[in-house]
């Protein structure tokens, strides 16, 4: 009988042993789950809040003067010209999925889209040439500076013109002139 009861003090030590390694393997493995699950969940709202932030911040930027030329200056400026450019740290911007939005007191917001064409046509579209020369750029990069031109409906002198640049991604960049009380072939638009 003696010899019965030191074997199963053993054996009982033994499956201590065993349920005591099984217990940290379990927890190890559970442990690594639930970092790595905790890892990809960081990662994933550090994504988002990227790219909320692309989204909420504008890419493009008024660069210098815009420009009216009037083809009959009794009727007002009907072309309106003005440089834009990225904003620093800013990835390309694609032209063709860009609307510029115009409107003024006594006209009512008009959409106008992207064209390859050599010159826009009345309230429809604009054109983007880099450096304001040569044919019609599609997109933008760093650096770049690009000339939009547009043709509108004519408006008279002393009158205010709001813009708004939507770029395809980004948030939207307004702006508003006012035409001069002396119209010339060629104004700067303040």
């Amino acid at each position: 009988m003696g010899y019965g009861n030191s074997n199963e003090e053993g054996f009982t030590g033994l499956e201590a042993a065993i349920v005591l390694i099984a217990f940290i393997v379990v927890a190890s493995v559970f442990s690594y789950v639930v970092l790595g699950a905790g890892f990809f969940t960081t990662q994933k709202a550090q994504e988002t809040v990227y790219r909320g932030i692309e989204q909420s911040t504008t890419n493009v930027q008024l660069i210098g003067n815009t420009y009216g030329l009037s083809s009959n200056t009794t009727e007002g400026i009907d072309q309106l010209r003005f440089s834009i450019g990225l904003v620093p740290g800013t990835q390309s911007v694609n032209l063709e999925k860009m609307n510029i939005v115009i409107s003024t007191p006594t006209v009512s917001p008009k959409i106008l889209a992207w064209t390859n064409a050599s010159s826009s046509t009345k309230d429809t579209n604009f054109i983007a040439l880099k450096n304001g020369i040569g044919t019609t750029q599609s997109s933008m990069t760093s650096g770049d500076q690009v000339e939009i031109q547009m043709n509108i409906t004519a408006v008279p002198r002393d009158t205010k013109i709001t813009l708004e640049i939507r770029p395809g991604v980004g948030a939207s960049y307004p702006f508003s002139k006012t035409t001069p009380a002396i119209i010339t072939a060629n104004n700067l638009i303040y």
